[in-house]
């Protein structure tokens, strides 16, 4: 069984104009929900086998909150440009690619392309995942490039307002 995490960066500053998009950082606030959201995904034994996340800082810091608190080693979070900017064609290609001996695949990244993802494989589908949000979806596949011919089920879909 394979099963991929796909996760939206925490709430992100728009406070300084004088940066490019990508370089944007997280907002106290965004760094505490997505604390509570690894909580959750502990009591759930949550143990990823590769994390991939967007190059975008609030991506990554996204990512690195997660890490720590999952056991996952920072410095082994892949970053790969296609988790940025799409399109979605280009993020299957990522996932097919998963070396098979790896179960479990969490991916860090943006709106509208981590709902859009999530809605490949999600019947019925969700609407725009809000920051922090992570859905979990199980593939009765033992190759990630066979799971679009695999059955598929959410396991959960999380966001922060959600633990109160």
């Amino acid at each position: 069984m394979k099963t991929i995490f796909l996760v939206r960066h925490a709430k992100s500053s728009w406070g300084d104009q004088g940066i490019s998009d990508d370089q944007r950082t997280l907002l106290p606030k965004g760094i505490e929900k997505t604390k509570r959201i690894a909580e959750y995904l502990i009591k759930e034994g949550v143990k990823p086998g590769l994390m991939i996340s967007s190059q975008a800082v609030r991506a990554y810091e996204t990512a690195k909150i997660l890490a720590d608190w999952l056991d996952y080693p920072v410095k082994q979070i892949l970053l790969d440009r296609r988790v940025y900017d799409g399109p979605y064609d280009r993020m299957l290609d990522l996932i097919y690619a998963t070396p098979n001996d790896i179960d479990s695949l969490m991916i860090v990244g943006h709106n509208p392309l981590i709902t859009q993802l999530a809605n490949l494989f999600l019947h019925p589908g969700i609407d725009g995942m809000p920051t922090s949000a992570v859905v979990c979806v199980l593939f009765q596949s033992e190759k990630w490039e066979d799971i679009p011919v695999s059955r598929s089920e959410k396991k959960f879909y999380i966001f922060p307002k959600m633990l109160k």
